[in-house]
């Protein structure tokens, strides 16, 4: 069955979607988007996402392409259209087709919108889960407001590359200070020598992710103690445990970093313990 795509008020065969070269998102990456992950035919942490999405577009100054429950329509129809039982969506709004101005255009430009579902591999994800993933460090050099989920991400590209090219799956940001900010697409979290599960705030400094809020629930319904606090590279090389998580993945443990070991080489049982409460908190709506 060939991909479906949602275009600009048109279901479209993947292969033929197309957006205007001057969609102000091609040109200069003035859109936000949204991953959520669908799994066993539900989509997980909808109103979550859909709530960042609402702010993402705010602090742009975007207007929202259409209603909740007509995007939330159009998502479930995409999502349907693609057979996906487990996998993800992909929805991106761009400010829309103006003349290239660095200005915003008038209000009668509207959004622009595209919404794409894909199926993923459950047994690679298992795999990653029982094998812990490599990660490396690289320099914080993002914009200052990270706290958008903003399609600019050539920083967040250029970070998992050089992963790639160095044998890990992750790279993770350290800020001028030495701390770890987040992953290149993911947040990050520690068991400390203290044995207390700690993230960065979401404050300042990295993306408020929706799995980061979820897996905070599940913590918390487990018994397991958060600390949100800055921690330094050093602090995270010496962790009991490292994962990191995001919709697509979830709860990854991280083994390695920099060629050095984390803890004992393999996935901790922290990590394994809230991935296997996740989806009982998680939301998961219907298709």
């Amino acid at each position: 069955m060939p991909r479906i795509a949602y275009v600009n008020g048109r279901y479209v065969p993947h292969t033929e979607a197309r957006v205007h070269i001057e969609d102000r998102g091609y040109q200069f990456a003035d859109g936000v988007y949204e991953v959520c992950e669908v799994r066993h035919g539900l989509i997980v942490d909808l109103t979550r996402h859909l709530d960042r999405l609402d702010r993402s577009l705010s602090e742009l100054r975007i207007a929202a392409p259409m209603s909740r429950k007509a995007l939330t329509g159009v998502i479930r129809e995409v999502v349907r259209r693609n057979h996906v039982r487990n996998g993800l969506f992909y929805l991106q709004v761009t400010r829309g087709v103006a003349r290239r101005d660095h200005v915003f255009p008038s209000a009668s430009v509207k959004p622009a919108l595209v919404v794409t579902a894909k199926s993923t591999d459950p047994k690679g994800i298992a795999a990653k889960n029982e094998k812990g993933i490599k990660a490396i460090t690289v320099p914080d050099n993002r914009w200052d407001r990270v706290d958008i989920k903003s399609v600019g991400l050539l920083p967040n590209a250029l970070a998992r590359q050089q992963a790639k090219e160095e044998g890990a799956q992750e790279a993770i940001f350290i800020d001028v200070d030495g701390m770890v900010t987040e992953g290149a697409a993911t947040n990050v979290w520690i068991i400390d020598r203290d044995g207390f599960l700690v993230t960065r705030p979401a404050d300042h400094g990295i993306l408020k992710g929706i799995t980061r809020t979820t897996l905070m629930d599940v913590a918390e319904k487990l018994g397991v103690e958060i600390r949100e606090r800055r921690f330094s590279r050093a602090e995270m090389l010496a962790a009991r445990e490292v994962f990191i998580t995001a919709a697509t993945s979830i709860c990854f443990p991280v083994v390695e970093i920099d060629g050095q070991v984390i803890g004992n080489g393999h996935p901790g049982e922290t990590a394994e313990r809230i991935r296997g409460h996740f989806f009982e908190i998680a939301e998961k709506i219907a298709i």
